[in-house]
């Protein structure tokens, strides 16, 4: 989990056949989704699977619900990014450009400085388009892998379908989105979150 938020997108320019996908149209597709909701699936190395909700509102702004009893949340509020351990009482942080969800959250991201385009071999499915987003003079920063589909119902006609990194001991972590909803109003307030180390005061004191 630490890993995909530290995953760090750097500088790549691809070239791609004529015809295909090219990052100018990966970018128009970010750019013409202001906000997304999503059911989530994130399968670790170990292949331990976690659900929950995902919910996307840009600039700089992503929450990850997990579902039943999985103690964590991931959640930026614009412009930090915290993973929230509830087990632990622990908060871990970084500038959410720093991370490979700036390339989702920043609307004046220029993806042709970032990532490239791969070949249509390396997607996960016929049809799907892979973008990656790595730095090979940092490589315990490891990689992550966008997938998108074409879909022409979704803006720029292009859909999310997940992402896939890779650490530096070559574990992956894979999530998957189902159920994308685009474009609809959430509310600003829906990204924070109650700090675990904040202890509860005794009744009776004042602050």
């Amino acid at each position: 989990m630490k890993t995909f938020l530290k995953a760090v997108a750097p500088l790549f320019l691809a070239s791609t056949p004529a015809g295909a996908t090219t990052l100018a149209d990966v970018e128009r597709a970010f750019a013409a989704t202001a906000t997304m909701t999503a059911d989530f699936a994130q399968t670790a190395a170990n292949g331990q699977v976690a659900r929950g909700t995902m919910a996307l509102k840009r600039p700089g702004r992503i929450r990850f619900n997990y579902a039943g009893k999985t103690p964590y949340l991931v959640v930026s509020n614009g412009s930090t990014l915290s993973f929230v351990d509830y087990q632990v009482s622990q908060v871990s942080q970084w500038p959410v450009r720093s991370t490979p969800l700036g390339v989702l959250l920043d609307p004046k991201a220029d993806l042709a400085r970032v990532a490239r385009v791969l070949p249509d071999a390396q997607s996960p499915l016929p049809g799907q388009v892979a973008v990656l987003a790595e730095d090979p003079k940092k490589p315990d920063l490891g990689r992550i892998v966008f997938f998108l589909a074409p879909d022409k119902a979704s803006p720029g006609g292009l859909r999310l379908t997940g992402w896939r990194v890779t650490d530096a001991q070559n574990n992956l972590t894979t999530v998957q989105l189902s159920n994308i909803r685009t474009n609809i109003a959430i509310a600003d307030s829906g990204f924070g979150f109650k700090d675990p180390r904040q202890k509860a005061r005794p009744p009776g004191k004042a602050g």
